[in-house]
């Protein structure tokens, strides 16, 4: 089996940072979506804490058994928003087939558009199915990558494509249904 998911992607990384001004609140980890692969499995979530760092981090995966899994690390430093779209990221990677395809190397273009993809689905989750506002999710979003110091063409590029999915496309089935269509091809 492939080591592919095995790294935790930068976006992951990006998305996960979540103390603005490294505030020292906690939060409540929230349950998590329901998540189903291209393939019809049900996707497991799996909370762990690590003490290396003030992270919030996901990890779409399969395990040690072959069975699709979304590490969800140091969710209580996340506000719920963003704790829900980080699950909706990691979702969509195993939504769209990416957990199962040959990791591209890191900020290649095909890195960075899997990236894109994942937050496409997961900003049209949010506004499908959260409570969480699109400005919400968007102002942790800018500050988890300010903190990590990603520059500010990165960060309006993500933004950039994220408005887009939200405002132009109808629903996150639609949209991955056009991935998924447009891989087998």
């Amino acid at each position: 089996m492939r080591v592919l998911q095995l790294s935790i992607l930068m976006s992951i990384v990006v998305i996960g940072y979540l103390q603005p001004a490294f505030s020292s609140d906690a939060y409540e980890v929230i349950p998590p979506p329901v998540c189903t692969n291209n393939l019809g499995e049900t996707v497991v979530f799996s909370s762990r804490t690590s003490d290396r760092g003030q992270v919030a981090a996901g990890m779409a995966n399969r395990d040690q058994n072959g069975n699709p899994v979304i590490y969800r690390v140091n969710y209580e430093n996340a506000t719920p928003a963003f704790q829900r779209f980080i699950d909706f990221h990691e979702c969509a990677h195993h939504q769209v087939g990416h957990v199962d395809q040959p990791h591209p190397p890191r900020n290649s273009y095909d890195h960075l558009m899997n990236e894109s993809i994942a937050d496409c689905v997961a900003i049209l989750r949010v506004r499908e199915e959260s409570n969480e506002t699109y400005e919400a999710v968007i102002a942790d979003l800018v500050d988890a990558m300010t903190q990590i110091g990603f520059p500010k063409v990165s960060t309006d590029s993500r933004l950039s494509n994220m408005k887009n999915c939200y405002t132009n496309y109808d629903s996150s089935n639609q949209f991955i249904k056009q991935v998924l269509d447009a891989s087998s091809t």
